[in-house]
């Protein structure tokens, strides 16, 4: 018996197997492939939450629940009681910071810690000048994000601020999710990510305290929910800041921010541009969904993407009945994630870490097949980090006409599954852990 095979990463194009036996065999026998989304899907959807607001587990946690939807919960670690670290200010001495602003403009040489040290003074309405300079400093306006860190130092000097009562205190246990509660719902199958510790602009921080927030809020996650949550990060207001993200990607495997792989086109919240003249494998297209975005326009995001086979529709959702940034009603949720429910079968909902993992790993695959007596004998591995991609693929073997089930066996993990039909032939679907062992196919 001959056997021929033939392998491509999939980063090249299609993966394929060619096994050729005996003369009467089918030459497509053998051939297999990875399924674009995971249980041959055409797209897939992603709900993403930021800010942990108390609403999205009081209200959305049981919509999505009775739906059986997962999502991916974006926290501000520093906000849960019983979390370690809070906000702090890593550095000199802020009196030292204080005085030098008397007599030195703020310019490139010391904004970045300026802007770092003035949210913790202790000192009521500093953040806000924090967040304002950020905000220009990202827009670009350098010199307006200057002279609005010079006004707030200023009037810290002529004691304008009041002190506050109980700087960097965590809110109420009756408005704050706990840890306990986020890891019964990590147990569930919600992802949770870093959103850092207490939300500041990063762009804006000097490197030992935007290397702190980053970190610190890793740390927390580990310690109270364990290493699958410290996947990836969203750094606050959408930042697409090139320092911010080195050091975020640098410590974290995936960032929403940013995933910089050159099979994917993103396109973010703010992005016009229509996902479908994208020519890459598989795009991102992020939406925000708030107060008044209509339900029609929600709606016609999930028509679009399972109408195409490549696109990865990430949705951003912060307030929840009237609690948080932009909240939508609990009524809304119901009806559009009972809309996406309704797409399911298109439609692959997953979290943010499984949709990033699986992407990366059919991209990175290689597969190879041989008979084994009457069977076939697949192995599907990658060059991943072992450990961390470990997300089952979606495999397609075409197998003997004759076989009508089949038998799918991994290490330990049996399944049956139904041959089906297309018009290469005789084929069967199934799951494959990458780097653990072959999968022998035997039919019956």
């Amino acid at each position: 018996m001959k056997r021929v095979t033939c392998f491509w990463l999939a980063m090249a194009g299609i993966i394929c197997l060619a096994l050729r036996s005996s003369p009467g065999q089918a030459a497509d026998v053998g051939q297999t492939e990875i399924a674009k989304w995971r249980f041959e899907k055409r797209a897939a959807v992603s709900l993403t939450f930021d800010d942990n607001s108390i609403n999205q587990f009081r209200v959305a946690v049981p919509i999505m629940n009775g739906l059986g939807l997962p999502a991916t919960f974006h926290i501000i670690t520093g906000d849960i009681p019983g979390s370690r670290y809070h906000g702090t200010f890593i550095g000199r001495s802020t009196r030292a910071i204080i005085r030098e602003t008397t007599g030195v403009p703020t310019n490139s040489d010391n904004f970045f810690e300026r802007a770092s040290a003035i949210g913790h003074l202790g000192l009521r309405g500093t953040l806000e000048y924090h967040s304002r300079a950020g905000e220009f400093y990202e827009d670009g306006k350098v010199e307006e994000a200057y002279r609005l860190i010079d006004e707030a130092y200023a009037k810290v000097r002529r004691g304008a601020f009041q002190r506050e009562a109980e700087s960097g205190a965590v809110a109420g246990t009756r408005d704050a999710v706990t840890w306990a509660e986020l890891k019964a719902l990590a147990e569930r199958g919600y992802e949770f990510s870093s959103h850092t510790v207490t939300h500041p602009r990063l762009a804006v921080l000097d490197e030992a305290n935007l290397v702190y927030e980053l970190e610190k809020s890793r740390k927390e996650i580990l310690d109270h929910l364990g290493p699958k949550h410290t996947f990836a990060v969203e750094c606050p207001y959408g930042t697409e800041d090139e320092r911010v993200l080195r050091y975020a990607l640098a410590r974290y495997p995936a960032s929403r921010n940013r995933l910089p792989e050159p099979f994917l086109e993103e396109l973010d919240r703010s992005s016009e541009k229509d996902p479908a003249a994208s020519t890459k494998e598989y795009v991102q297209w992020q939406r925000g969904a708030l107060t008044k975005t209509p339900m029609t326009l929600m709606k016609s995001w999930i028509d679009t993407v399972a109408a195409h086979d490549n696109m990865w529709l990430v949705l951003v959702f912060h307030g929840v009945d009237g609690v948080g940034w932009e909240p939508k009603t609990g009524a809304e949720l119901t009806e559009y994630f009972g809309y996406i429910k309704s797409r399911q079968d298109q439609i692959w909902v997953a979290t943010f870490q499984d949709v990033t993992k699986y992407m990366r790993e059919r991209m990175h695959a290689r597969v190879q097949a041989s008979r084994a007596g009457e069977a076939i004998e697949v192995t599907v591995g990658h060059d991943l980090a072992a450990g961390v991609y470990d997300l089952p693929l979606t495999l397609k073997t075409y197998v003997p006409a004759a076989w009508k089930t089949v038998e799918v066996r991994q290490g330990t993990w049996l399944m049956r599954m139904p041959v089906a039909r297309d018009r290469r032939g005789s084929y069967v679907s199934y799951q494959a852990v990458p780097n653990a062992g072959p999968v022998r196919l035997a039919g019956s």
